[in-house]
């Protein structure tokens, strides 16, 4: 056996160990028992070979052909497709000077909002003619896989040109109704403003970009949004107003003002989305999604554009009839609905006080 056949081997036998555990991530390290994250929890595999530095090199070249070594220094990203039409993105990086890889188990079929455990309401934001909307959570939260469900809608129902920016594709989206292109960082673009730059001028209506992590990106995707086009990101934000001020603090002090005024007029939504431990036993669902919801209406938009985000939070809690959810009323709701335990709840709750009043709220109207 010829040494890529025995790596092909082994990469498989390790992605196959990690869809049968439905693992959400699979982790390979020289000298280390390959790990899964089962529900959060990281455990090595049972029985698997510990790899040796070789070994891992074999597999890069397997997963990365055009950089057999892995990258010099520092990282890369990719995706793959594995066994039983798995797909996975992985990122290549060294430590201690050896070569490691982890790899994110992606979802193989689009899920419906409700299925995901966030509120169907949101389908309305695949309607929109323009403007930005903006999911954001921790890493592992599930936030590309919301956008996935949303473009598949989008895709499924509007005759419409969607182009996504992604670093690496995630979600294959083949054409339905809509016209749909797909460009990766690194291979199909230089970077993400570069791509989005140029994506203004491909007669695009929906863009997806995978990340606004950067000022220009950020700056070009305002811009997309306010010449008329539905502009789809993430960003790395625990709630919603953090989502806001995430976009507006990578500008320089002196630029924020007017960026404000800017935002105000172009976010349409902002979701911020948690998976939280439910502690049930083998067999059922292990962790549930947990969000908020903010729906840019006049009043919203006037406190973006004075500054004063604090207070959009009471918004919310007396906007629920226009959608809006803070994140301790969808606690209190999983812990009503015996979801989650009132512990996990409260370590999540900003204010886990009034995360408790809402759950006597909601405990008295359920019994009424």
């Amino acid at each position: 056996m010829s040494d890529s056949t025995s790596a092909s081997a082994q990469l498989n036998h390790l992605l196959t160990a990690c869809i049968e555990a439905s693992a959400s991530d699979l982790h390979l390290a020289p000298q280390i028992p390959p790990m899964l994250r089962i529900d959060g929890v990281l455990r090595p595999i049972e029985g698997a070979p510990i790899l040796i530095a070789a070994e891992l090199l074999e597999i890069a070249a397997l997963i990365a052909p055009k950089l057999p070594d892995g990258p010099e220094c520092g990282s890369i990203d990719g995706a793959i497709s594995g066994p039983r039409q798995a797909r996975f993105r992985f990122n290549l990086f060294r430590r201690q000077g050896n070569l490691a890889i982890a790899l994110r188990r992606l979802e193989e079929t689009f899920r419906s909002l409700t299925e995901l455990g966030l509120p169907p309401t949101l389908e309305s934001l695949c309607d929109l003619r323009d403007g930005l909307v903006v999911v954001g959570g921790p890493a592992g939260a599930g936030k590309s896989t919301t956008l996935g469900t949303l473009l598949d809608r989008i895709n499924r129902t509007r005759a419409c040109h969607l182009v996504t920016i992604e670093d690496p594709i995630e979600f294959i989206h083949q054409p339905i109704k809509a016209l749909v292109n797909q460009r990766q960082v690194g291979i199909d673009a230089p970077s993400f403003s570069d791509a989005l730059i140029a994506a203004l001028r491909q007669d695009p209506d929906v863009i997806l970009v995978g990340e606004a992590r950067d000022l220009a990106t950020i700056r070009t995707a305002i811009t997309a949004a306010e010449t008329g086009h539905l502009v789809f990101t993430t960003a790395h934000a625990g709630d919603c107003v953090g989502i806001v001020e995430r976009l507006i603090s990578v500008f320089p002090a002196e630029e924020q003002e007017g960026i404000r005024r800017q935002l105000c007029l172009v976010l349409r939504t902002a979701v911020a989305q948690h998976l939280l431990p439910t502690g049930h036993e083998e067999g059922h669902a292990r962790r549930v999604v947990a969000s908020e919801v903010l729906h840019v209406n006049s009043a919203v938009a006037n406190l973006i554009a004075t500054g004063k985000t604090t207070q959009i939070y009471s918004v919310m809690e007396a906007s629920g009839a226009q959608g809006m959810q803070t994140l301790e009323h969808d606690l209190a709701r999983l812990c009503v609905e015996g979801k989650i335990s009132e512990q996990v709840a409260a370590a999540r709750a900003r204010n886990p006080g009034v995360m408790r009043d809402r759950m006597k709220y909601l405990w008295k109207h359920s019994m009424c």
